[in-house]
């Protein structure tokens, strides 16, 4: 097969795994904050649901996951479900998934942070919250940061399970091409295509750490 036809319908497969990979960071970052304040509320409850919530999404696969989001409203209240759902189904679930997942990571940032800033913070007169946004939270990102990279990296290469609903991304498209042409060629282009895009991110996120580094 022509290079260029592979390179063609790879691109098309990309757009959509760039669509996955950046709404699904777009939502879970912050939901993923929230959901880190109820894992630390001093509500038992909350602390409870939310340490459930976490377990589930961290104990199970995400492809299990997108399954139950996808095929759930049919299963659970008898609503027919369609094409155009299959993407909306792979964006819920992959957010709910990694929200978990940067939630703890926000927790070990925050609660590593010593008590003598907050205490600090009381005496110059800063109420709670602006502790929290103007002296905690640059601290805990800067101290996160690393964690995070890790998560956004492994999130390029879990883009490919949207193939589970259908969703035709990149690894959807590179097998469809193996398996017609009998060829590798496919798989070797997009094992290439996710290299660069995961290089783009760890440089992305290695100037950040670096801009975040004003101390060194």
């Amino acid at each position: 097969m022509d290079i260029s036809v592979i390179i063609s319908k790879l691109m098309e497969g990309m757009l959509v795994s760039v669509q996955i990979f950046t709404v699904t960071l777009i939502f879970s970052l912050p939901l993923g904050l929230l959901i880190s304040f109820g894992r630390m509320a001093k509500s038992r409850a909350l602390r409870t649901v939310v340490q459930g919530y976490i377990s589930i999404m961290r104990g199970t696969p995400l492809m299990l996951q997108l399954m139950v989001v996808y095929f759930g409203p049919y299963y659970l209240f008898g609503l027919q479900i369609g094409n155009s759902y299959r993407l909306w189904a792979t964006f819920i679930g992959f957010v709910i998934n990694y929200a978990a997942y940067f939630a703890e990571i926000y927790r070990s940032g925050i609660q590593s942070m010593p008590a003598g800033q907050y205490e600090a913070a009381k005496l110059l007169g800063y109420s709670r919250p602006q502790t929290f946004v103007k002296i905690i939270m640059p601290q805990a990102i800067k101290r996160i940061l690393p964690s995070v990279t890790n998560e956004v990296i492994t999130l390029v290469k879990d883009t490919s399970l949207a193939f589970t609903l259908g969703v035709m991304e990149m690894f959807t498209n590179a097998k469809a091409l193996a398996a017609s042409q009998a060829s590798l060629m496919p798989f070797v282009a997009a094992g290439i295509f996710y290299y660069v895009f995961n290089l783009i991110v760890a440089v992305v996120m290695d100037y950040a750490e670096k801009k975040l580094s004003y101390y060194q």
